[in-house]
């Protein structure tokens, strides 16, 4: 039986990724701006995958249903999200450059709840 916090866990941690895979159906055109601005092909296509992996990732994680399936999903989204989109170190702007290593540290950590909770599936 779940306890209190591995049900509060999974809400926080599920719908983060089920709010973020919604902001990629929701912005497509802004986020393909950005996703381009970065060297992504197809960036429009890319947006509405990444999405759509966010989508099945963070419903996994919070119906805790084809729990595999879905942090498999995260981990594909997140690995070259992180290291592809976030590559603070090519940036020379101070504030972009803090910006993106916000986001590649967000990221690292949320690979590493990943990790943890595959590892206990």
């Amino acid at each position: 039986m779940q306890t209190t916090l591995e049900y509060l866990g999974r809400i926080l941690f599920g719908g983060y990724f089920v709010y973020s895979g919604i902001h990629h159906f929701l912005h497509v055109k802004q986020m393909a701006m950005y996703t381009q601005s970065k060297g992504v092909p197809m960036a429009s296509t890319a947006v509405v995958v990444t999405g759509v992996l966010l989508l099945i990732g963070g419903v996994a994680v919070l119906l805790q249903q084809f729990l595999v399936i879905g942090l498999l999903a995260l981990l594909i989204f997140l690995i070259p999200v992180t290291f592809l989109m976030h590559a603070f170190w090519k940036i020379s702007d101070p504030m972009g450059r803090m910006g993106e290593r916000v986001n590649f540290t967000k990221n690292l950590a949320l690979l590493g709840a990943v990790l943890l909770l595959l590892a206990q599936v």
